[in-house]
């Protein structure tokens, strides 16, 4: 019987509901799966601040349900890998899944990677995208606190979103096109009965302008075709959040299976593709309803499916993946870390991994004030360097601007170029703890083509990532600038968690997260980011 290092069962592409699902009964089964995500592991339902119709559980939130889904998966031996999946070969017994962090050899493959939100097209959605025109109201709702708030859409979203935008809206105003909500009665109710949103039927937005910010719009009624005008009042701007549905991320399917008209996978009733091996889940394929206990569903008969498949082509091939060995009983058998302040057991285990790899020995410098923040700041960073002697920590003196701030430098004490402004938590630990693997080395795995482009970037650049950590979308920006900065020494790559640094939101009209500042806003960019499109601004 042959055993293969570094061959899996399965690579489940996708780490929201319906990946973590099939991650945890193919692991329970003992098949070796790992999945593969490349911005935060829980997918789109993390940014819903709260679920009430997931069985079994009475009230939670995005956030804490998939965590402990990861958590469950983890637990029965199923690996997780930061990273973005490239492009999958799947020709012959062993399919090949091409990442940002090297090739992966499995059995079988699980698209699980759900959909990203749908612009409308109205005139000056693109020009205003991050200064007025948003996608997320967990991500950019403070940012419009006082503010009229006008809500394209009229699905689940537009209605829950609107209701928690008037936390921080003067007024929500959602237009839709149809006669009413598409939704479940009970959430449009919410929004229906809310003193602080009205709500206007059969009209469409055909236009947002502005100057500085956008502080106009105009939509359209379709029955009698009246043009509505709305100013939002002298020295104001105002806020406009797109709730219009979702597009599917098929492009990695493109060329092996069917999709259809609107670009979902198409699958049977096992979930398999019309490519051999590759089956599909969640709110990727073609499905009458798009929700959490749909994308579990999902994942669980792609994974039994995708059982008996690994069986058969390890009978086939005499081929069997080692298996690791179930979280539980390695914490168990190894004793396990205790939790720290900030770090829980799960996390230490992963830095474990990190630090394990580094090359070489890193020094923090911290630059502070008398601020609480800085004194979080130094305790977050005096509790890291406690676990491992590959990073030192130093106060550092005579910087004045943006504290409190951490400095990721080499031993020596010369900067990297990359800096962290605030404290990387929530959504940013991961890109932190990514950024040190980076500036330590080996690093990330980057295509020899982008590598090149990276080190020959001529000339100074000074790149800030404008991020909040409760943004899903941040991490990717944040991780792909920092890996630019390390390859090159002209260019630098500060994060910003721009909940402390006012003065630069207002600077850069920033009001969407995450945001790209070029040579202080020579270019300004907002939305995530990969390394190649980074490289094209800097181009």
């Amino acid at each position: 019987m042959a055993a293969a290092d570094n061959l899996y069962d399965v690579v489940v592409v996708g780490g929201g509901p319906a990946g973590l699902t099939a991650a945890l009964y193919l692991a329970r089964a003992r098949y070796r799966v790992v999945v593969v995500e490349k911005e935060q592991f829980g997918g789109q339902i993390t940014i819903t601040h709260e679920v009430v119709n997931y069985p079994g559980v009475e009230r939670t939130n995005g956030t804490a349900l998939t965590e402990t889904m990861r958590k469950q998966a983890q637990s029965f031996g199923a690996e997780f890998l930061l990273a973005e999946v490239t492009g999958l070969f799947m020709e012959g017994d062993i399919k090949t899944v091409h990442t940002s962090r090297g090739d992966l050899q499995c059995f079988g493959v699980l698209l699980a990677t759900g959909a990203h939100p749908r612009k409308v097209g109205f005139k000056g959605e693109e020009e205003f995208r991050g200064r007025g025109v948003a996608y997320c109201a967990t991500c950019d709702g403070e940012f419009f606190t006082g503010k009229d708030v006008f809500v394209v859409g009229g699905g689940f979203a537009a209605a829950e979103e609107s209701v928690f935008l008037t936390k921080y809206a003067r007024h929500v105003t959602i237009l839709i096109r149809e006669e009413g909500f598409t939704c479940a009665p009970a959430v449009a109710k919410a929004a229906l009965d809310h003193d602080k949103i009205t709500v206007l039927t059969h009209v469409e937005m055909e236009e947002v302008t502005g100057d500085d910010g956008l502080c106009c719009l105009r939509y359209r009624n379709t029955e009698t075709g009246k043009i509505t005008e709305y100013h939002a009042p002298d020295g104001e701007t105002l806020g406009v959040f797109v709730f219009a549905g979702y597009e599917p991320e098929t492009k990695l399917a493109e060329g092996l299976a069917h999709c259809n008209e609107q670009g979902y996978l198409l699958t049977d009733r096992s979930q398999k593709t019309t490519c051999d091996g590759l089956y599909g889940a969640g709110d990727v394929c073609v499905k009458p309803l798009r929700q959490v206990v749909t994308a579990v569903g999902d994942g669980a008969l792609a994974a039994t499916e995708l059982e008996r498949y690994a069986a058969a082509m390890q009978k086939k091939t005499n081929l069997h993946p080692n298996l690791p060995e179930p979280v539980l009983q390695k914490s168990e058998k190894q004793g396990g870390k205790a939790e720290t302040g900030f770090f829980s057991k799960e996390i230490l285990m992963q830095l474990e991994t990190v630090f394990g790899k580094m090359s070489s020995p890193l020094r923090l410098k911290l630059y502070l004030d008398d601020t609480p923040i800085s004194g979080e700041l130094r305790q977050y960073m005096e509790e890291l360097c406690a676990l491992t002697d590959k990073i030192s920590l130093e106060i550092g003196d005579g910087r004045t601007e943006d504290l409190p701030c951490v400095q990721i430098c080499r031993a020596d004490g010369s900067w990297t170029g990359l800096a962290f402004h605030g404290v990387p938590g929530g959504h940013e630990f991961t890109s932190f703890v990514l950024g040190l693997y980076n500036a330590a080395g080996p690093g990330q795995v980057l295509e020899e083509e982008l590598l090149k482009a990276a080190q020959t970037v001529a000339g100074q650049i000074h790149m800030k990532v404008l991020v909040s950590l409760s943004c899903t979308m941040c991490p990717e920006l944040v991780t792909a600038a920092q890996r630019i900065a390390v390859e090159n020494p002209g260019i630098t790559a500060q994060v910003y968690d721009l909940n402390h640094y006012p003065d630069l939101r207002d600077k850069y009209k920033v009001m969407s997260v995450p945001c790209l500042v070029i040579n202080d806003g020579e270019t300004v960019s907002f939305g995530k980011k990969n390394v190649q499109q980074i490289l094209e601004l800097l181009k």
